[in-house]
């Protein structure tokens, strides 16, 4: 049996060690995930696209995340990676005080957000760090402004 942990990093060497003294080893691709409750982990698992070679980036670093069908990227300023978790996972493990979900397929970092725009229609859009535009569809209009008390 293989298990992907999602805690903290505080604690994450002691819970790995535990698993793996009882025979359950710590897997990324893992379809069992264990999570920390009321602790936000403070790294992401992440590929690299070409290689192929898994890490973890400091959740610090991300500025967005985005899906494309069953592809999930995860943008930092200079590189862009890929995660096997889905965008509905990473919301609920993410810090909801640092990033909040504004479309259907995007999570963005709060503290990666240059210039807010509105738009018509519901509408926002933002420039993000790295210069990338995202939209702030209209199901998320009011969870935005809420957010960022606009």
């Amino acid at each position: 049996m293989k298990i992907k942990l999602s805690v903290s990093d505080d604690c994450y060497e002691e819970v790995e060690s535990f698993f793996l003294n009882h025979g359950i080893e710590t897997d990324e691709d893992s379809e069992f995930i264990l999570i920390q409750k009321d602790k936000y982990p403070g790294h992401l698992s992440v590929k690299i696209p070409d290689t192929g070679e898994k890490l973890h980036i400091s959740v610090d670093d991300i500025i967005l995340i985005e899906s494309y069908g069953h592809t999930v990227e995860v943008c930092t300023e200079n590189m862009i990676y890929h995660t096997a978790d889905r965008l509905y996972q990473l919301i609920k493990i993410l810090d909801p005080n640092q990033f909040i979900r504004v479309s259907n397929s995007v999570i963005i970092s709060k503290s990666k957000v240059r210039e807010i725009s509105p738009t018509f229609s519901m509408k926002f859009i933002l420039k993000m760090q790295n210069g990338i535009r995202v939209d702030v569809t209209r199901s998320y209009y009011n969870s935005f402004k809420e957010y960022f008390h606009i």
